[in-house]
């Protein structure tokens, strides 16, 4: 029988990109895959969680945004003090919001489509400045963020924003990308 995997996500732009995005790339490991978001979900219950999916003999991964600390570690340091059942092996850190995966999965075509600056890399990318960058057409930054979930490219993300490349490889979520330092070609 296949584990179950919750993946702990921040918010809603988060369920969003992992759902599209991530969860197929898990479908065929597991029973089944739940995305959860849990900053509106009290400490405590999330703490009895993360206890439960580990009694069960499930995996989880816990998704939270670097925002303004100064390192990886630093972040996992403040969820360490917020969640002491939480296992650092099953930490992600986004650099710096999930923003900047979506943005990182636009390819040049892509972008010349939606009418947006082509960037070669992400990792900076605050809520703020994707907001900033999101055409006037758009009624909304969720359709904006849909649009781009439509067009979405795996390769061309783990080009652009080192966190993802870190989870997708982490993960064994794609084949390497020939011409990478530390993939053979």
């Amino acid at each position: 029988m296949k584990k179950r995997l919750f993946i702990l996500v921040e918010g809603e732009d988060d369920v969003r990109f992992f759902g599209r995005i991530v969860k197929p790339l898990f479908i065929s490991r597991y029973e089944s895959i739940e995305i959860i978001p849990y900053a509106s979900i009290k400490r405590v219950k999330v703490n009895n969680f993360l206890k439960s999916v580990r009694q069960m003999n499930n995996d989880y991964i816990f998704v939270a945004d670097i925002d303004t600390e100064r390192s990886v570690r630093d972040k996992k340091q403040i969820l360490y003090f917020h969640f002491n059942n939480i296992s650092g092996h099953s930490i992600v850190i986004v650099i710096k919001e999930i923003e900047s995966w979506y943005y990182a999965g636009l390819s040049a075509i892509s972008a010349r489509d939606l009418g947006v600056e082509m960037r070669l890399a992400t990792d900076d990318m605050f809520k703020e400045e994707f907001n900033r960058l999101m055409p006037r057409h758009f009624d909304s930054r969720i359709d904006f963020m849909f649009e781009i979930l439509k067009s979405f490219s795996l390769e061309t993300a783990v080009l652009k924003n080192q966190s993802f490349k870190f989870f997708v490889e982490r993960y064994h979520l794609a084949d390497p990308v020939p011409g990478l330092p530390g993939h053979n070609a």
